[in-house]
């Protein structure tokens, strides 16, 4: 048991170029960019040592440092987040990484404690997060990932397909213990990461543009671990009013539970 704190570096990868949601870091979500929803919930949670923006855009840099964050430009021509957050690994100390991908919102700031802990607790060298489908929507919504385990909690598939895929059932339901969605966030051991940075770019990678692949393909194990706590994603223009609503409808609740409490202890 080692008798330091482990170090935690939070790195928050936010591309402006994207191809389907150009400048989405820094599209509002009421009253915040969402890099901003993203940085703070991520820097609330207690066992994260150092928050991160690490992006290609001066106007990301601006906004993130406008609301007191800390942020890395990273030039280069970057395949994935992962290569991203890696660079940034590179050049800092410390030897845990969490790459909270920019588009992951967080409702509650233990959602990385779900992550940090165990993984620390377990050795491997890279881990990552699982939640339950609850909609048979999602999984067939090809924008929702989703992952397949064996029984020790080992990554078997990432995939943005229906998996698995239950022959018997012609009404494609989603089933409670069978389908999973896959979260945007992942941990790595220092070596790990820059051992799969250095990878190239493997056929699945390239063929489902999922980055976690790479390592599967490599033979570098995910574990998985599963979360019940809530996390809001933005993937299209579309989102942003939905993700918008529930934002505000969280911290309304939030806030009478705050009251509540305060009340209570009176």
């Amino acid at each position: 048991m080692p008798s330091a704190t482990p170090s935690v570096t939070v790195v928050i990868p936010a591309r402006h170029g994207s191809s389907r949601f150009p400048g989405k870091p820094l599209v509002m979500l009421g009253r915040k960019p969402m890099i901003q929803y993203v940085y703070e919930q991520a820097a609330a949670c207690p066992l994260v040592t150092e928050v991160v923006v690490a992006t290609d855009h001066g106007g990301i840099r601006d906004v993130v440092e406008g609301f007191g964050g800390r942020v890395v430009l990273t030039c280069g021509d970057y395949r994935t987040g992962t290569d991203r957050v890696a660079e940034v690994a590179s050049k800092a100390r410390g030897d845990y990484f969490l790459n909270l991908q920019g588009d992951e919102i967080p409702l509650q700031p233990d959602l990385l404690a779900d992550l940090i802990d165990p993984f620390i607790a377990s050795g491997v060298g890279m881990g990552t997060l699982k939640r339950a489908i609850d909609s048979t929507e999602d999984v067939h919504n090809s924008s929702v990932v989703k992952v397949v385990t064996d029984q020790l909690g080992n990554a078997l598939y990432f995939s943005r397909a229906p998996i698995p895929l239950v022959r018997d059932d012609a009404s494609r339901q989603a089933v409670a213990g069978l389908h999973y969605i896959h979260l945007g966030l992942y941990m790595y051991r220092r070596e790990t990461l820059l051992k799969l940075a250095a990878l190239p770019t493997g056929r699945l990678e390239d063929a489902e543009k999922l980055e976690q692949l790479r390592a599967l393909e490599y033979g570098i194990p995910i574990r998985v671990w599963e979360t019940k706590r809530a996390s809001l994603r933005v993937d299209t223009p579309e989102d942003v009013e939905p993700v918008t609503e529930k934002l505000q409808q969280f911290e309304i609740i939030k806030r009478e539970l705050a009251a509540i409490k305060a009340n209570y202890g009176k």
